[in-house]
């Protein structure tokens, strides 16, 4: 989910910034007959740019927050642990390094022109977004993993939800947990997500709120 919306935010991203370029440096475009500063639908093409770029940074951060609102809701789960040392590294790593090139973005779309204020504003969003994000996250130990009656749940940087409905199959393969479904669906769950000492427990409670006589698993616990 994380990687498809930061793909989705690239892909505004460059005609944002071509619009940026063409109106801050007065641009000519020949076919219109017009120039940058003279481009009569400059004003509604940024709205409508940025306005598509601050809907899809606001719902990957409404879809954090309340991933870490309910893994930390800890009554309702079978089992729950926070993330690995690992995992909880490269979520910072990662997290940061995405900050800042939104962050270089956002200043560098202001720079050219003042009239890219609200894709600016977009991008700075999702900068503030993501620290807070991490501090809070850090703080009350919220990038989790558990296991409900119903689900797997894993949130940090991204949210992955795994109902157990439907579950045909468990399997490990290079470093996650494979779930197949019917109508050949599979969903993946990193196993770094658990720290390595955790795991044993985790594989318990998984197995506990799994209906054997329908689910095949082949799980090796390290």
């Amino acid at each position: 989910m994380n990687r498809f919306i930061n793909a989705l935010l690239l892909f505004l991203f460059f005609p944002t910034l071509a619009l940026t370029v063409f109106v801050g440096f007065d641009l000519p475009f020949e076919p219109l007959r017009t120039t940058g500063s003279q481009f009569k639908y400059r004003e509604e093409l940024f709205l409508i740019l940025g306005l598509l770029l601050l809907v899809i940074s606001l719902r990957r951060s409404i879809r954090r927050w309340m991933g870490m609102v309910l893994v930390l809701k800890l009554s309702k789960f079978k089992w729950n642990t926070p993330a690995g040392p690992e995992r909880v590294k490269r979520v910072w790593v990662y997290t940061i390094m995405e900050a800042l090139v939104f962050l270089f973005a956002a200043a560098a779309l202001f720079r050219v022109t003042s009239q890219a204020w609200l894709p600016a504003t977009a991008l700075a969003f999702v900068c503030l977004d993501n620290i807070f994000f991490l501090l809070i996250g850090s703080l009350k130990k919220g990038f989790r993993a558990g296991v409900t009656s119903k689900a797997v749940i894993m949130a940090d940087r991204d949210v992955k939800l795994v109902y157990f409905s439907g579950l045909r199959k468990v399997s490990i393969h290079q470093g996650s947990v494979y779930f197949d479904y019917i109508k050949e669906l599979q969903l993946s769950f990193p196993l770094d997500a658990i720290a390595l000492e955790e795991r044993d427990q985790f594989f318990e409670a998984l197995n506990a709120q799994l209906d054997r006589d329908k689910v095949f698993v082949t799980i090796r616990r390290n």
